[in-house]
């Protein structure tokens, strides 16, 4: 009885039905004004990971970056960390968030494109950092993809 049901779990139809419908590989992105965070999930959504940081001080806008990064990665769904007022409302950020993800969707219309509360993802980000023993200061570009880790764990829970 095992042996049939790893047979049927290997089976090549149920490993292609799962990779049609899956929205995995993801894309985390927690944009911000100087860097955006990049993070994503493997192919079956099991785990988020850090991918880079991008720069935005020297004039680049990121479009380009991401839309490789998402390219190479074979990615199916683009995640962008929203950030809320505490009383869920949109302010100016959360304005400038949607108006870069609309110029991302308009570069990578195929993908799915989803927004998440990124409340307290940076905060929550520097905290593991500390907790690994990192100096939550020295490490503004990580701090960045593990905020972007955080979108993509945020989303993961809400979709499983």
């Amino acid at each position: 009885m095992c042996g049939n049901a790893l047979g049927t779990l290997n089976h090549e139809s149920n490993i292609e039905s799962f990779s049609e419908t899956s929205p995995h590989p993801a894309l985390g992105v927690d944009y911000g004004g100087s860097r955006i965070g990049i993070a994503a999930t493997d192919d079956f959504g099991i785990m988020p990971h850090p991918v880079e940081t991008i720069d935005l001080t020297n004039g680049s806008d990121g479009l380009k970056r991401i839309s490789e990064i998402a390219s190479l990665r074979k990615v199916r769904t683009l995640v962008m960390g929203l950030p809320l007022r505490l009383d869920s409302t949109e302010g100016e950020s959360a304005k400038k968030v949607r108006d870069y993800a609309a110029k991302l969707s308009g570069m990578l219309p195929h993908l799915t494109l989803v927004f998440v509360d990124e409340t307290y993802s940076t905060l929550d980000a520097s905290q593991k950092l500390r907790e690994a023993g990192k100096s939550a200061r020295k490490q503004k570009a990580l701090i960045d993809q593990v905020a972007a880790v955080e979108i993509l764990n945020r989303w993961m829970e809400e979709n499983v």
